[in-house]
């Protein structure tokens, strides 16, 4: 092999070892854990009462983003959440769902109450609010995106729709996709909670 080819190849070969252990520092070949759902978060509930993730725990909890003002998403995941949770029948004891406002300027702890307090809706349901800031936070732990849209006291609220399915030791656990039927709904809650009395829930 001619010399001058064996000295290019050398100095390729070198800058190939530079380039990869300056990636390998970068991390781009680093494997890293899947980003959590869900973590600490201080609203007030539609009763007034301070609320942090705490709630979460003790049943299995459907949370989900939106605003009382929103004319068709939100009341439409919560008539859908409230059918699911009638079909759980005496499991339904151990579920509530969790309504988080992204629109804390409308939505006051009255307003709240008053959404809530539809007769299709389960006694156990949580509704949260807070300041711009709390909201912000919770939004943020549960990787939910929410922007305003328009101006004036019109306006609407653009939001991420998946509803977050938290078992009773307030860990994330799946995704439950908006516009499912109730009988869909209801059936993956079920599956959740057979998987983890049957020993299959992650530790």
């Amino acid at each position: 092999m001619p010399r001058h080819r064996l000295v290019l190849i050398l100095i390729c070969l070198a800058a190939f070892g530079v380039v990869a252990g300056l990636a390998m520092r970068a991390g781009v070949f680093r494997s890293e854990p899947a980003a959590a759902v869900g973590g600490p978060f201080q609203l007030v509930d539609q009763n007034g009462v301070p609320t942090t993730e705490k709630a979460l725990k003790g049943k299995w909890s459907a949370v989900f983003f939106g605003f009382t003002y929103c004319p068709d998403v939100c009341p439409g995941t919560l008539q859908g959440l409230s059918a699911a949770n009638d079909q759980l029948g005496s499991r339904a004891k151990d579920f509530q769902i969790v309504f988080i406002s992204i629109d804390p300027a409308r939505d006051t702890v009255q307003q709240m109450k008053a959404y809530l307090s539809a007769p299709y809706v389960p006694k156990s349901t949580l509704g949260l609010t807070g300041t711009q800031e709390q909201v912000a936070v919770a939004a943020k732990a549960y990787k939910v995106y929410y922007a305003k849209v328009g101006d004036g006291p019109g306006y609407t609220m653009d939001h991420s729709t998946a509803i977050y399915l938290v078992d009773p030791k307030g860990r994330f656990r799946t995704v439950i996709p908006y516009n499912l039927p109730p009988d869909d709904i209801a059936r993956r809650i079920k599956d959740a909670m057979r998987e983890d009395w049957s020993g299959g829930s992650p530790s």
